[in-house]
């Protein structure tokens, strides 16, 4: 699994130039067997849609996705997880909130004219619930 908060976040939420970051995603996906969390439209969707065999929306409602982030902001303060660059805890951030909530406004339309830009061939599946990413997860793990 390739992180891309990973390669584009430095310790301290501090982000990386666009060059460097899409070097970074352009060595990730060199291989012919990778997943991606995250689009990073606008700076290296492009490049990783080029490559892909298929392309899976994860659509789960705006309050949910709302929810998800304030829990974790909420309970693993400070915490780790592996989708999370080192330095760079866990914490309550307005601007994360905000965009949960304008995702289907703001960037999901960016995201689909990017898709039909540069991989309209690629095939969508679109999860709408946990089993069925669930389910998606253990498929590709087999």
């Amino acid at each position: 699994m390739i992180h891309l908060d990973v390669l584009y976040w430095q310790p301290g939420w501090t982000p990386l130039d666009v060059e460097s970051f899409r070097k970074r995603v352009a060595e990730a996906i060199a291989g012919d067997d990778w997943i991606v969390d995250g689009s990073f439209s606008g700076l290296a969707f492009d490049l990783t849609i080029a490559r892909a065999d298929t392309l899976v929306v994860i659509e789960r409602p705006r309050w949910l996705c709302l929810w998800r982030v304030l829990w974790r902001s909420a309970f693993q303060r400070g915490g780790r997880r592996p989708d999370l660059p080192e330095g760079c805890p866990e914490m309550f951030d307005w601007s994360l909130l905000r965009q949960a909530w304008r995702w289907p406004i703001d960037r999901a339309p960016r995201i689909e004219a990017e898709r039909l830009s540069y991989g309209p061939d690629v095939p969508v599946v679109r999860l709408g619930s946990d089993r069925a990413i669930t389910a998606m997860l253990a498929a590709a793990a087999r």
